[in-house]
């Protein structure tokens, strides 16, 4: 029996046989063609590619019926993608000018983008380069004829591991018959992660190397809530498993069906709980889990949905469909937060050539390079914020100047606003993410600057640390528990206290039922959270009283280790809420 840990990205206990997929490493026949037969392998490629296309075009359909537009527009960046003239014009002119086949031509293009994008150092855009080796392996296999295994053909309940899911396969996993999967990379902000979430699967990635110590067919259990893959679990383990797997989602069920039961501690504190979505869509899902609004609406994906830069009215229709569902509580929109090679070509700005992305041109600073995009997202928040109770978050904000810069941008949209006599909110709140340690130690210079703080607990973690989750290498000390990360928090806290400054940890942290005691008792009130975890932390705090937590809290930042907080915060849970222990 072996434990494999990796970076849990969709909640549940999945009990199964494994069926592994290894890696399709494609044997390109021939480098070169002949002269003669430039033309001919040129109509070979634009057959392939546009079989291809017509696929994705089906996969776009399916996810869009099947899960929502914002889903299928995932696969429509796929087809802008394998669209894109310059790109398609680079694979062709190797073939006209090199006499390179399709295949090397296609496989050399694609992985030569994808190389750059996983070398950019921001997560998210790493990410990208899955959907560049899908296209490779589309056009491949169409291109050599290769029959591929399909998932969609499976007659019997299995457990997928894989060294990784592209987002067509995950997008055709039957729910009926894959009840959970693991992949050895992958990250949080995946597009099959991001899948696997809206299909409700349990699901690890990032795991490491582990698929040549499985074999097919062998036991294993994916907990997509703690990140944990158990391969060949003795009897008393899957025993153990499967009354939990029970118990949990009886217990799920049963805490689902009481959505508008408000969240107080014991001994009646209220805590709020608002909701980390991706599109507008999922606002349903958080009024359905009894959210109190939107902590952080991330706003990224508008630009999945077009070939070019999203207009004010894209952006003000996305932001009116989420304030409508909460009109009467917060709904807190972040700005931009991507890297420079994200953006479309039109306003696009690298970064040097040899610089390190991860701590480059990202999140506001990109903002305030792109001044144009900037104001346009401004005009769009601050026009939507006449129909409820918006907020205005920066990301990744470092320094005081930056704050600074991006608070007279937004003045200046007030004025244009004004003077062109556009109906919009004057005096919207504004608040920064607290999510490089610059920040969380000036906190109290910032806190003479802004109406709230967001503490982004997935970034301060890796900046703090210096450890990139993602990296199986460093990933042991990647730790929400380290003692230097709740030190932080409380520095936060402590700093906004004076003025009465509202503090909410958005990142993953909040969304962990054994952290939520420890973050009430460091004196946060209010939590973001994925909108699935709502009722379960409702229940957690249900049984905790703010007394208890605070002693939890004073326990958890006398220890040094995060090994030892993490244990201890395992316990504690296990006393108020065994049922949410696995």
């Amino acid at each position: 029996m072996t434990v494999r840990r990796g970076i849990a990205v969709s909640p549940g206990v999945a009990i199964g046989p494994a069926l592994v997929l290894g890696n399709k490493n494609f044997r390109i026949p021939q480098r070169f063609v002949s002269v003669d037969a430039v033309e001919t392998e040129i109509a070979r490629f634009r057959t392939a590619l546009e079989t291809v296309c017509v696929e994705i075009e089906q996969n776009q359909q399916l996810a869009t019926e099947q899960l929502g537009k914002q889903y299928g527009a995932i696969f429509g960046a796929h087809l802008q993608l394998l669209r894109d003239k310059k790109l398609l014009g680079e694979i062709e002119g190797l073939v006209r000018e090199k006499c390179f086949s399709p295949e090397f031509a296609s496989s050399r293009v694609l992985r030569q983008y994808a190389r750059v994008f996983e070398n950019l150092g921001n997560p998210y855009l790493a990410e990208r380069a899955a959907d560049l080796f899908d296209l490779e392996r589309r056009l491949l296999t169409e291109l050599l004829g290769e029959p591929r295994e399909e998932l969609s053909h499976l007659t019997e309940p299995v457990i997928v591991l894989a060294h990784n899911l592209t987002p067509s396969e995950t997008s055709k996993l039957d729910r009926n018959l894959v009840r959970g999967f693991a992949t050895e990379v992958g990250g949080r902000t995946s597009h099959t992660a991001i899948l696997a979430g809206a299909l409700e699967i349990p699901a690890v990635v990032g795991i490491g190397s582990f698929l040549g110590d499985i074999d097919g067919g062998e036991t294993v259990v994916v907990d997509g809530t703690h990140g944990e893959v158990m391969v060949d679990p003795d009897e008393a383990a899957i025993e153990r498993y499967r009354v939990s797997e029970e118990r949990i989602r009886v217990y799920v069920e049963r805490l689902r069906s009481q959505p508008d039961v408000e969240c107080r501690t014991a001994d009646g504190e209220r805590i709020r709980l608002f909701g980390n979505i991706e599109f507008p869509e999922e606002v349903d899902v958080c009024r359905q889990r009894g959210a109190d609004g939107i902590g952080l609406y991330r706003t990224e994906f508008l630009y999945l949905e077009k070939e070019s830069e999203p207009s004010e009215e894209d952006h003000f229709q996305a932001y009116r469909r989420v304030i409508s569902a909460f009109p009467d509580s917060p709904v807190v929109i972040r700005t931009l937060d991507l890297g420079a090679d994200k953006m479309p070509a039109s306003f696009r700005t690298r970064t040097a050539e040899g610089t390190n992305p991860a701590l480059g041109l990202r999140s506001i600073r990109l903002s305030l390079r792109n001044l144009a995009l900037f104001r346009t997202q401004l005009r769009a928040i601050l026009r939507a914020g006449v129909f409820g109770d918006v907020r205005i978050m920066f990301p990744l904000v470092s320094t005081l100047l930056e704050l600074r810069q991006a608070r007279m941008i937004l003045s200046e949209v007030v004025e244009d606003l004004a003077e062109g006599n556009v109906e919009f909110a004057a005096d919207v709140p504004v608040g920064i993410m607290v999510e490089v340690p610059s920040a969380a130690l000036m906190a109290k210079e910032f806190a003479e600057e802004v109406d709230f703080f967001s503490i982004g607990t997935n970034d301060l973690i890796q900046y703090t640390l210096a450890a990139d989750r993602a990296d199986q290498e460093v990933a042991a000390l990647y730790s929400s528990a380290d003692p230097s990360i709740l030190r932080l928090i409380r520095n936060v806290v402590d700093a906004a206290g004076p003025r009465q400054l509202p503090v909410t940890v958005c990142g993953q942290m909040s969304s962990d039922p054994k952290f939520v005691p420890l973050l009430v008792g460091l004196g946060l009130r209010q939590l973001s959270v994925a909108p699935q975890m709502v009722p379960e932390l409702k229940e957690v705090l249900k049984n905790v009283t703010i007394p208890d937590a605070e002693a939890i809290a004073r326990h958890a930042l006398s220890l040094d280790v995060a090994r030892d907080v993490e244990s201890f915060l395992r316990g504690e849970l296990k006393k108020t809420c065994p049922d949410l222990v696995v």
